[in-house]
């Protein structure tokens, strides 16, 4: 399942669990940033407050309305090459490229048209499955929620 658990992250959402392999090599302080907030507790109770049928599932807002963030700076693009498929996870961002911070997003199938202008910071190992129950919607009627999320190697 997990061959790092240092960059295997785990969330435990209402509908199962979502296993993601962090990818420091494309970017690494993305990865240290997700690692950061998780330890920290900042995921634990935190809706995907956009998820779009065969787009993706977007959360990592505390207040659930898609324009919050943690009190952390924003962080530096670090755009990289590897594709929007199904199963990557990327940072969501205003439309400064330098304003990632804490709200990220699940492609439930191809958006290739992201390609190199959001970060790639991890991809859904296992748990997909989880992914596509999440309850639908802008914001969803009954937002589906992180319940809790954790590193592999602090587990």
């Amino acid at each position: 399942m997990a061959d790092d658990p240092e960059n295997t992250l785990v969330f435990s959402l209402d509908t199962g669990d979502v296993v993601i392999r962090l990818r420091p090599d494309l970017a690494p302080g993305h990865v240290e940033r997700i690692k950061e907030l998780t330890r920290e507790g900042f995921y634990n109770g935190v809706v995907f407050h956009r998820v779009i049928d065969g787009f993706m599932a977007q959360g990592g807002d505390p207040t659930g309305t898609g324009m919050g963030g943690s009190k952390k700076p924003d962080l530096k693009a670090e755009f990289n090459a590897e594709p929007h498929v199904r199963g990557i996870c990327s940072m969501a961002r205003s439309s400064n490229p330098n304003s990632a911070n804490s709200q990220f997003f699940i492609c439930f199938e191809d958006a290739r048209f992201l390609d190199k202008q959001y970060t790639v910071w991890g991809e859904v190992v296992s748990g997909m499955e989880n992914v596509d129950a999440l309850p639908k919607g802008e914001p969803p009627r009954t937002p589906g929620k992180i319940v809790s999320a954790k590193i592999l190697a602090d587990a």
